[in-house]
């Protein structure tokens, strides 16, 4: 008898996949999965396959399928238009922990923009499929995915006050300050370094302006005593300083 409950007990536990052990532990980490549960985590491995890109290396193209999103672990991705002539224009620049690609996803259409890595990345592409049985599932999960693509809208229109109603210089002193909260609280006041995530080309772009025009404000700011520059380290002496000026 001792023998026979060995056997079933034996014949109940389920295998372990150390892969998708592993693939739920990455995603727990990023912020759309924090609050459920680990076996909810775990649902969404069966529909992730991890991606490691090298820098300049296309994720996508403007009208490729798309066919669920992406989150970001390590590294940083652009997202842009390219003109019929070559030109660029940055959307937006991704960082790690931040997702992409859900709103078309919804939609069921193809990408609008390209997708291409600034520096060498780690991604987890999370299948479509997976994500609409887990919102059936889960009204929580619902919800965190409209909040994000609500904050993705207020981003953009954000986006649109500052290109139309600020000045190129205000953009950049803003684009600055942003920088240092990311990197933490925020400096309360003194001197503060800024490390630029991409090139400064990529930068401007970001910021509708050209690169001649970013470099010109840059050196102006540097005459001001505002900043320094050292490469693709901003010095900012005293960032109060820096947003009084913004006054």
């Amino acid at each position: 008898m001792f023998v026979s409950e060995r056997s079933n007990l034996q014949s109940d536990e389920r295998p372990v996949n150390p892969e998708a052990e592993r693939i739920a532990q990455l995603l727990a980490q990023a912020p759309l999965f924090n609050g459920l549960a680990q076996d909810e985590v775990a649902r969404f491995a069966r529909g992730v396959r991890e991606q490691k890109v090298d820098k300049g290396s296309a994720l996508f193209h403007k009208g490729d399928a798309c066919h669920g999103f992406h989150l970001i672990l390590t590294g940083q991705v652009k997202l842009a238009f390219i003109s019929a002539d070559g030109h660029e224009k940055v959307v937006e620049i991704i960082r790690a922990g931040q997702t992409f690609g859900e709103a078309v996803m919804f939609m069921d259409k193809p990408y609008v923009v390209m997708a291409q890595a600034l520096t060498d990345c780690t991604l987890l592409h999370i299948s479509k499929q997976v994500v609409f049985e887990e919102m059936v599932r889960d009204p929580l999960f619902c919800r965190k995915i409209i909040a994000g693509l609500a904050q993705r809208l207020h981003h953009l229109i954000a986006d649109v006050e500052t290109y139309s109603l600020r000045s190129g210089r205000e953009r950049i002193i803003g684009y600055l300050l942003r920088e240092d909260e990311m990197d933490g609280e925020g400096t309360p006041c003194g001197a503060v370094s800024v490390r630029l995530p991409t090139s400064k080309g990529t930068i401007a772009s970001r910021l509708n302006l050209t690169q001649e025009h970013f470099s010109r404000i840059l050196h102006e700011l540097i005459d001001s005593g505002l900043i320094t520059v050292e490469g693709r380290t901003i010095h900012i002496p005293d960032i109060c300083r820096l947003r009084r000026s913004l006054s």
